[in-house]
């Protein structure tokens, strides 16, 4: 295990079955080492394993940074324009705490994020590292439909 003690490991088979590929580090494409992904086991850290849009197959994974500092900046309009509110906490609902319909752009200023489409952290889901996001695509959403989110902790 790495130093961090994050390590996850993917499987060619269901029920962690076949071939096998583990991972202490981010991995840009694992189908060099596996032909397929049926399974994944996280054995510590937390993990993002993002999707090939075109033929739906699991190719990249990255161990986000987490602990420490949380603060997110989010925004009305893109371009970090419009109504702006910060927060250091998971909100559940955007609508509720920061009477917002959808986010635009963004600034995470601490710690690593997850916008959720929908209220109480369900449906699609975005990862946000530290940086500026100044429209929705920056953080791979085709819409600014972003109801909850919450930090990433360990």
């Amino acid at each position: 295990m790495s130093k961090t003690g994050a390590k996850i490991s993917f499987f060619e088979d269901k029920n962690f079955q076949g071939r096998r590929y583990d991972c202490d580090c981010d991995c840009a494409d694992f189908y060099s080492y596996l032909s397929r992904c049926n399974s994944i086991r996280v054995e510590g850290g937390t993990w993002a394993v993002e999707r090939e849009r075109e033929r739906e197959r699991a190719f990249a994974c990255r161990c986000p940074q987490s602990g420490g500092q949380y603060k997110i900046q989010i925004f009305e309009k893109g371009d970090f324009s419009g109504q702006m509110h910060e927060t250091t906490e998971d909100c559940p609902s955007i609508m509720e705490q920061f009477h917002m319909r959808e986010i635009n752009s963004c600034k995470v200023l601490e710690g690593a994020w997850i916008f959720h489409e929908l209220p109480n952290y369900r449906g699609r889901q975005y990862l946000l590292d530290k940086k500026e996001y100044r429209k929705p695509i920056d953080w791979g959403a085709t819409s600014p439909a972003v109801q909850s989110l919450r930090r990433i902790v360990e």
